[in-house]
């Protein structure tokens, strides 16, 4: 599937540095080009095996190739840190939603995303136990408005930096700034309106500000992945290449 790399002779450490590099630039192709070319001798393997990144890298490449069943064994047979959590839950149930929208033939509501989550539970590997709300928290939401007021268009370094911050992904951060922007000019087209009907604000409620109207979209939970390419960080989202 891709050219093989001349034979490479790194410590397991190594391994796990460039897998990182590959992971933070995004460039999942050359990550799988450097995976399918490290040693398969057994006692590399089982070093590698104890490099976190070396398994996050390998299930990133597994979702990006469409290998769901290689994703799940990797996230279920190995406990991975908190910090990793959130991508990988992102992986977990973005897989999960795109095998249950093949079997409808056509997409999830959320309803259907809400079955699937229960049918498909994170597993404890890469779950600290605690009930999801599937919502943000305040101050996450404080600090998103705050980065907003600033710059309503953040590149893909501040997601990045804004995704550290706040423990969330930079697609969860791009989804969130997305949908604002469509919030706001909703909000803006909804007071034009009221203006030039004329109508008295005095005898009626005034035109809902953009963070009352978020209110009820604040919960964005990672079913909004759909909306975007999903990464970890620029995976691109299966469902998008299909015809």
């Amino acid at each position: 599937m891709f050219a093989p790399l001349p034979a490479l002779s790194f410590s397991a450490h190594q391994i796990a540095q460039v897998c990182e590099t590959l992971e933070e630039s995004g460039d999942v192709e050359r990550l799988a080009r450097f995976l399918w070319s490290l040693p398969v001798a057994p006692g590399t393997l089982e070093a590698l095996g104890k490099h976190e990144s070396v398994l996050r890298a390998r299930a990133i490449v597994a979702f990006h190739m469409g290998n769901f069943r290689d994703l799940y064994h990797i996230l279920e047979t190995h406990r991975f840190t908190r910090e990793s959590h959130a991508k990988l839950q992102a992986m977990w149930l973005e897989a999960h939603y795109q095998e249950a929208e093949r079997l409808r033939g056509r997409p999830l509501g959320p309803v259907d995303k809400y079955r699937v989550r229960k049918k498909f539970p994170l597993p404890r590997t890469i779950w600290d136990g605690e009930q999801k709300t599937h919502c943000f928290k305040e101050r996450t939401r404080s600090l998103l408005r705050e980065w907003y007021l600033q710059d309503p268009y953040p590149n893909p370094t501040k997601k990045r930096e804004l995704a550290q911050a706040t423990g969330l992904t930079p697609t969860q951060v791009g989804n969130w700034f997305k949908n604002r922007r469509q919030r706001d000019r909703a909000a803006a087209a909804k007071n034009r309106m009221s203006q030039q009907q004329g109508t008295d604000l005095s005898h009626c409620k005034p035109p809902l500000s953009p963070d009352e109207l978020s209110l009820d979209d604040e919960c964005s939970d990672l079913r909004e992945l759909k909306n975007t390419p999903v990464s970890s960080p620029n995976i691109t989202k299966l469902s998008e290449q299909r015809p």
